[in-house]
């Protein structure tokens, strides 16, 4: 085939199609912008632009082919209808996370000034969505992994909120002092014996698995919140863990608690009153 943007677009697009990637023409039209550093709109009005340098935008293509995800070749992500940085070795947030920042503003919205803890604060995009819609709250957000904190003051600086959240490098909320109105949190979830897709594993490890079961982490959190006398816990969690979930909330006192739902209509994390 050619080099013009037109050829390139199809070249592109039967690559990524041969390999079962799900939304092929979309995601060459979003690599050749990228490479071009051009939007898409611009791809259209000027199909008969000759590439140059085409084998290495095929490079990317067949990166993205054999499993790469596609956000991190692209280097942002989209979230809540915002645009964040994202790198390898931090998670790619899931639109599924918009619904926990959903119910945890409902949570809150009766708080003044609230102190808001984040555990696993990865890219950022849930405490920064806070503070964006909450712009009397104060947060705390911890990580073991630094480069992730690297990349949440990086986007948090970008939306203008680095003053307001605190990133810690620590483990859940080791070494954190000081009382909370609200803990959330997206933690690893994932059983260590459940086959990802390819495209998944390139994420780190630690932010996916949550133990043998899955739901160990979850269970940690719960119990920290009730230790720290944390009055609201919001968490996400997988779909078919409401039952190990509901019988440690039990176990630990907690009995003003509901599950929410993700789009697809499956369980996907808890809103829990954990103190009064």
């Amino acid at each position: 085939m050619g080099n013009k943007v037109k050829e390139v677009l199809k070249e592109a697009f039967l690559i990524l199609k041969e390999e079962g990637i799900e939304r092929p023409r979309l995601e060459s039209e979003l690599l050749l912008s990228f490479f071009l550093k051009r939007d898409r709109l611009w791809l259209f009005k000027n199909d008969n632009f000759e590439v140059k340098k085409k084998d290495e935008f095929l490079k990317l293509v067949k990166k993205r082919a054999l499993g790469y995800p596609l956000e991190y070749i692209l280097g942002k992500v989209s979230f809540y209808l915002r645009d964040f940085f994202i790198e390898e070795g931090v998670l790619i947030p899931r639109p599924e996370s918009e619904i926990l920042i959903d119910e945890a503003l409902k949570t809150i919205e009766n708080i003044k000034n609230p102190k808001i803890a984040e555990i696993g604060v990865g890219s950022g995009v849930i405490s920064i969505m806070l503070a964006l819609f909450r712009k009397d709250s104060k947060i705390t957000a911890t990580d073991i992994n630094k480069k992730a904190l690297r990349l949440s003051f990086k986007n948090a600086c970008l939306y203008g909120v680095e003053d307001r959240i605190d990133l810690i490098h620590t483990s859940f909320l080791d070494e954190v002092e000081g009382k909370f109105d609200l803990l959330v949190s997206n933690p690893p979830y994932i059983s260590t014996s459940f086959k990802l897709d390819k495209n998944v594993l390139k994420e780190p490890k630690e932010a996916l698995f949550g133990g043998e079961r899955g739901d160990e982490i979850i269970e940690k959190i719960i119990s920290l919140a009730v230790f720290r006398k944390i009055p609201y816990l919001v968490c996400e969690m997988g779909y078919d863990q409401r039952e190990y979930v509901e019988a440690h909330l039990k176990r630990m006192k907690i009995d003003n608690f509901y599950f929410y739902k993700d789009l697809a209509g499956l369980d996907r994390g808890f809103v829990a009153r954990v103190s009064e």
